[in-house]
């Protein structure tokens, strides 16, 4: 389990993160920035709040992929076209964090403000590192594995 780092010296977080963890060894499950969009590559709304909601779920997507679960998660990278949208995302991720973080513990978080994503609908862009320790790799992440290593012979 991650040891949160809460150093007395720097206060309390702004919200629902921590300073710091320390993670046991294991492997690392490393997310590409996820956006608002669904499946079928629909934006899920033109607001904050629709987008944050699912930006979060394909987060939780790849990282379940990768054989872990949320409360994996050590880091978390946060991008929005917005300042104004910062409450918004804020209370959307209030909304959700209890069910992928049932014991309070948040990973470390930073949160960006950019002047644009890959497409301008977009407004949230979330990146995530999750540490999957003792546990197998699923079966499909096993198999691209070997295909990769095998390809580089």
């Amino acid at each position: 389990m991650a040891k949160v780092i809460q150093p007395k010296a720097l206060g309390t977080p702004l919200g629902m993160y921590s300073h710091g963890m320390v993670v046991p060894g294991g492997e690392i499950v490393v997310v590409a920035g996820q956006v608002g969009m669904d499946a079928r590559g629909r934006v899920a709304g033109q607001d904050i709040v629709s987008q944050t909601r699912q930006a979060l779920e394909n987060v939780r997507a790849v990282v379940e992929a990768g054989g872990c679960a949320m409360r994996d998660v050590v880091r978390l990278q946060t991008f929005l076209t917005r300042a104004e949208d910062i409450p918004g995302f804020m209370g959307a991720r209030a909304e959700v964090f209890p069910g992928y973080f049932p014991d309070g513990t948040f990973p470390p978080n930073t949160l960006l403000v950019v002047s644009r994503l890959v497409r301008p609908e977009l407004l949230v862009e979330i990146e995530a590192m999750a540490v999957r320790r003792g546990r197998p790799a699923p079966k499909a992440a096993r198999k691209k594995t070997v295909t990769r290593r095998r390809a580089r012979r």
